[in-house]
């Protein structure tokens, strides 16, 4: 399993980012993709899932609305549009992937060490 993300970089308040994961070596149908984020002192947080099976979506409470996970099967890579950035989204964002069949994403994707690759981070800064 490989993964690559990228699209971080800095964005006023309001503005908005396109991340994306390029995925490889695995059946995406098989997997569940996460977006997780790190801001300085603070744990890991699932931000978004996806479920490769069946499509379904997870948001945390904090980006719901605001945020859009998603899959292009001919590119094979996962995207989060983020929209309506905040200061306080700031934070190291990554993507994960791991074996899923269905049922529990949310509870999936509030667990990130149950996920068992992870593509290197991108920097995502949203100044006031």
């Amino acid at each position: 399993v490989q993964l690559q993300a990228s699209g971080g970089g800095l964005v006023q308040t309001g503005g908005s980012l396109r991340l994306s994961c390029a995925a490889s070596g695995f059946t995406f149908d098989d997997y569940a993709i996460g977006w997780f984020r790190q801001a300085p002192g603070k744990e890991r947080e699932g931000v978004s899932c996806l479920s490769g099976s069946d499509r379904t979506t997870y948001y945390t409470d904090s980006v719901r609305g605001r945020f859009t996970i998603s899959h292009d099967n001919v590119k094979n890579t996962v995207y989060l549009q983020m929209n309506s950035l905040k200061p306080e989204d700031t934070a190291v964002y990554y993507c994960a992937a791991v074996l899923y069949d269905s049922n529990w994403l949310e509870s999936l994707c509030s667990f990130p060490t149950l996920f068992g690759s992870w593509g290197q981070g991108t920097q995502v800064t949203v100044s006031s």
